[in-house]
């Protein structure tokens, strides 16, 4: 909610920083991404199988600490059955030698998981919004496509009783318009 209220703000304020945030261009990120990997952020694995990440990221971004912050939305479908979530995040991206790029986010996510343990095989996440957390690390193909390494994590950080997280990470392909 905090994000959607950010956007609106920036969106309405009709300053150069709203359409550097939210101009007109935009860029498409896809890819597949292995479903709640073990030892990495979270620990152990429940659940299995693969996702199809989608995402738009929004605008050029508003330039700040040597790169640039932009929202994005998303979501990961697990094609197994498995838990699936949607996402909004802000970004912050900064371009790296050899055509290298970075980036990480901070952001929420709405997922169809549960929240506590009734299926031995299924994570219990403790809360129906969870905290998502994006890394990413690509390279430019030219000045429209990008290759990249994605990872995912999502969890409630502990407010919850039930505080499992998962974590995803896998290949994406990124176009500009």
């Amino acid at each position: 909610m905090a994000l959607l209220a950010l956007v609106l703000v920036l969106a309405g304020s009709g300053g150069a920083g709203a359409e550097d945030l939210l101009g007109a261009g935009f860029e498409l990120r896809g890819g597949v991404l292995a479903h709640d990997v073990p030892g990495l952020w979270s620990g152990f694995r429940l659940e299995r199988g693969v996702d199809i990440n989608g995402e738009i990221l929004f605008g050029n971004g508003l330039p700040i600490l040597g790169g640039a912050l932009r929202p994005a939305i998303g979501g990961s479908v697990n094609v197994d059955g498995f838990t699936s979530k949607a996402y909004a995040d802000l970004r912050w991206e900064t371009e790296l030698p050899a055509h290298l790029f970075f980036g990480l986010g901070l952001g929420a996510a709405v997922h169809d998981g549960n929240l506590a343990p009734t299926e031995p095989d299924r994570k219990a996440l403790g809360s129906r919004v969870l905290f998502h957390i994006p890394l990413e690390l690509g390279v430019r193909l030219d000045a429209r496509q990008s290759f990249s390494v994605y990872f995912e994590h999502t969890s409630n950080a502990g407010t919850q009783r039930y505080n499992e997280g998962m974590d995803g990470i896998g290949l994406r392909y990124g176009y500009r318009f």
